[in-house]
């Protein structure tokens, strides 16, 4: 039987897609890359994905395992060969339960997180996993990015907030992990091995994820900084002083929210005069299980004293939820305003927090030396170490130009992240774009351990290839 036959006989034919109804799958969110597909497929079961991809093995056809596709680095895209198949997720998007008792939701790779983030609410719990991307990514993409987000400095990224998984493995046997225990010392830890192997492993279609209590309160603020060093001060200080109650430190570079403000006029800085025009800005958001007041006078009371300090120059402390939904849309709407302002050139990278100013002011005055007219785009979450180090072009240059010297700018933003001990992906993956540097920055004998990994779980190389490894 013809293969795509065989794959309608499982599916059914409405949902193995071909021509003009796949090519919303073929380009990837920031049209970078783009490529061919034999077809998308989109199975609806567990067993319909296990069965899929025992028919591809048996016709060596390559899967390229797709979520959200709202992936930055070209992991779920297809190559130009036109020989793989897209393995579409997102109808495997059921709530499968919640154990209230054990703080746990079991549910399917296709579920999107801002759904994952109000079930659980629903039921008086907190998913604390938190993305610009949440209204359409997917808990499988998250999953297999090992994705972080905004509070990752209080409850950790993907890798922490998963229990077990259920996961297709290249030759179709289903592995069942969905354990929802918190020690479970029998053995190696699969689950850690699949979660940021985008794909490349086997095909993860569910998780048991942790929940949390809500906090009863939360408030958030935004300061004004006179240096990166102040930003980093300001952190630790704030560690110190709210501990675990710190669930959110997000850096922003002033430059950034004037950006912001410049595409979209009906949003603004909530200072007055020189406050609008500091270097730097730090959004923070502490989250409180007593009360609002509480919360508030802890806040009032760290803020004030690094004010006084001359740490902070000036601050804005939400007074009602819309303000500080008002404050973190001002953080959300860089990258739109990013994307909105033309092409960059794009670095997810993490620094140890304390060489992060290092980092920055040799980066720059680096990058400025040997690429005049560039500008830069600098956000993240300094919290964890996370930084959006990007590179944008100046009045001088135009779009093609800075383009034209992306591979350069790169490798000298690499060798800068490395020689701090710093990494060059931090919570958006390898994917495409990293594969072939990653050579450069990786331990050979660590290299070599995936390598080998690869091999014994994938041996004939039909999970996602090109992806995160080279070939050779």
């Amino acid at each position: 039987m013809d293969p795509l036959d065989a794959l309608r006989a499982v599916v059914g034919g409405q949902h193995v897609l071909t021509g003009a109804d796949a090519e919303p799958s073929l380009t990837d969110w920031r049209e970078r890359y783009s490529g061919q597909a034999l077809a998308v497929v989109r199975p609806g079961s567990t067993e319909e994905v296990a069965a899929v991809v025992r028919l591809c093995a048996q016709h060596s056809i390559p899967i390229v395992p797709q979520g959200g596709n709202t992936g930055l680095c070209g992991g779920a895209t297809p190559d130009q060969s036109g020989a793989a198949l897209v393995l579409s997720l997102l109808r495997l998007n059921a709530v499968r339960s919640m154990d209230l008792d054990n703080d746990t939701m079991e549910v399917e790779a296709g579920c999107v997180l801002q759904a994952i983030q109000q079930t659980a609410r629903d039921a008086g719990r907190l998913f604390p996993l938190s993305l610009a991307a949440e209204g359409s990514c997917t808990i499988g993409g998250n999953l297999a990015t090992n994705a972080g987000g905004t509070q990752v400095l209080r409850y950790g990224n993907m890798r922490e907030l998963a229990l077990g998984l259920e996961v297709v493995t290249p030759q179709g046997e289903i592995w069942h992990g969905l354990r929802g225990l918190r020690k479970d010392n029998t053995g190696y830890d699969l689950r850690d091995l699949y979660i940021g192997s985008e794909g490349t492993l086997g095909i993860i279609t569910a998780a048991t994820l942790k929940l949390f209590p809500l906090p009863v309160a939360q408030c958030t603020a935004l300061l004004a900084l006179g240096s990166m060093g102040d930003a980093v001060a300001m952190l630790t200080q704030a560690r110190h002083s709210l501990g675990a109650a710190l669930t959110g430190f997000e850096l922003m570079a002033g430059d950034c929210l004037a950006d912001v403000v410049r595409c979209f006029p009906q949003q603004r800085l909530p200072f007055e005069g020189e406050s609008s025009h500091w270097p730097w800005y730090a959004l923070l958001e502490l989250s409180d299980s007593e009360s609002e007041a509480h919360a508030r006078e802890r806040f009032e009371v760290v803020i004030g004293a690094a004010i006084e300090s001359g740490l902070v120059q000036d601050a804005v402390i939400a007074e009602s939820v819309a303000q500080s939904k008002a404050l973190w849309h001002l953080r959300e709407s860089i990258p739109l305003a990013e994307k909105e302002s033309g092409k960059s050139i794009k670095h997810d990278v993490s620094i140890p927090v304390s060489r992060m100013d290092e980092f920055v002011t040799g980066t720059n005055a680096a990058l400025k030396k040997a690429f005049p007219g560039i500008r830069h785009v600098i956000f993240g979450h300094l919290g964890d170490g996370n930084l959006h180090y990007n590179v944008a072009r100046g009045p001088s240059l135009s779009e093609a130009e800075l383009l034209g010297c992306q591979y350069d700018v790169y490798e000298l933003v690499h060798d800068c992240v490395h020689a701090v001990g710093g990494s060059i992906s931090a919570e958006h993956g390898v994917g495409q774009l990293k594969r072939d540097v990653l050579p450069r920055y990786k331990d050979p004998v660590e290299l070599a351990l995936m390598h080998r990994i690869k091999a014994a779980l994938d041996p004939d190389g039909l999970m996602n290839p090109g992806k995160v490894l080279t070939s050779d």
